[in-house]
């Protein structure tokens, strides 16, 4: 993408530079504009838009929820509350509280909601990002291409302690994923909710 930015960026700054350029002819201006128009105003727009395009269709595409894909597919279910963040492995009865934990190389099914107010389930090096609305389930697919730990965020304010509600992710290769679920399955229901005391 900085590749095709940057042609974009020197094509700009060339006509620039040529509509300024002294001439010992005087120019014809009628020519100057119809040159920009066709160029400036047509054709760049929409090569632009193309390129943009063949980049934005296909990662959007892959953050799709598609029944055709011959890959495993984990579901992970994530409610957004005020404000943290519950997450649950369904077939392995794990929940946690403000941890998200995934596989490296394996797509992945978030299916968020909220019962309180609108929050927004954002990972920004996964590339995901999604509303969540009371009552509603929305469902994007990510697929972490590298291993580590990621910062989440929820991108829709939601009240007085927004910037507070912060989601740990930790991408696990997919080995030590599967040791992980093993010794966290069929873990108590019991779970430790912040304090208020915890935001201020």
């Amino acid at each position: 993408m900085l590749i095709y930015f940057t042609l974009v960026f020197l094509a700009i700054a060339g006509i620039w530079f040529y509509a300024i350029k002294p001439r010992k002819k005087a120019f014809k201006h009628k020519k100057l504009g119809d040159y920009l128009i066709v160029w400036g105003g047509i054709a760049l727009p929409t090569v632009s838009i193309i390129v943009l395009l063949s980049f934005g269709i296909p990662i959007g595409q892959s953050m799709l929820p598609s029944p055709e894909s011959n890959e495993p597919i984990l579901r992970i279910n994530v409610i957004g509350h005020q404000w943290f963040w519950k997450v649950n492995y369904p077939d392995r009865n794990v929940t946690l509280i403000n941890e998200l934990h995934l596989p490296l190389n394996q797509p992945v099914d978030i299916y968020a909601t909220t019962y309180d107010v609108i929050h927004s389930f954002w990972v920004p090096r996964l590339n995901g990002k999604i509303d969540m609305i009371p009552g509603y389930t929305n469902i994007i697919r990510l697929k972490a291409t590298k291993s580590g730990r990621f910062r989440g965020q929820c991108a829709e304010f939601c009240g007085k302690w927004h910037a507070k509600m912060i989601l740990n992710v930790v991408v696990h290769p997919k080995d030590d994923f599967s040791s992980w679920l093993e010794t966290n399955k069929n873990m108590p229901s019991k779970i430790t909710l912040p304090k208020p005391s915890e935001y201020e």
